[in-house]
């Protein structure tokens, strides 16, 4: 399967195609699961970690730009991040405080707070580049989870319409991002 074809199954993901991840997977699960098992060392770990990898896929499949990478890259990159975090749960618990050198804080740094606002602003501009309804019709798929079917009745459009609402609408805001 081409680098394309790869970037096209992710884009219909991220709109909640299911036979489009469940296509992404078939092609790409073999890879995927090579590079966990390479890592873990441990084929029911790597498992595991997999379909971790999946999951994190299918929530997002929303933030993939082909314009920065490529799709088996970022795929790679999942996977590769999800099979090291798997390794670091893996240390023991330390017994005492002077022992625990390595704990990390969980809190972002203060660049990745600066950085997380300005994209929400950012996004926050872009959405208001949209039109009200379409903007709304957004933010309730992908930040509230709705489904298309749930849009399409609230909206009171057709299910082929409220994807193409959809699509366009989000190839509208990374046009805007890219900016």
């Amino acid at each position: 399967m081409q680098g394309d074809e790869i970037a096209d199954l992710i884009g219909r993901v991220a709109l909640g195609d299911r036979r489009a991840f469940i296509a992404l997977y078939n092609q790409t699960g073999p890879k995927l699961f090579a590079i966990c098992l390479r890592i873990l060392k441990d084929r029911p770990e790597a498992e595991e970690a997999v379909q971790e990898v999946y999951i994190s896929i299918w929530q997002r499949a929303g933030s993939f730009q082909a314009a920065t990478g490529s799709a088996a890259a970022w795929l790679s990159a999942i996977a590769r991040n999800r099979s090291i975090d798997a390794l670091r749960s893996r240390k023991p618990i330390a017994d005492e405080l002077d022992s625990a050198y390595d704990l990390a804080d969980d809190a972002p740094d203060p660049e990745t707070q600066t950085v997380t606002k300005d994209e929400g602003r950012r996004i926050d501009t872009c959405m208001e580049e949209l039109e009200a309804d379409r903007a709304v019709a957004v933010k309730r798929a992908y930040v509230e989870g709705l489904s298309y079917q749930e849009l399409a009745d609230q909206f009171g459009v057709p299910l082929n319409t409220m994807r193409t609402w959809l699509r366009r609408s989000l190839l509208k805001l990374r046009e805007c991002m890219e900016r």
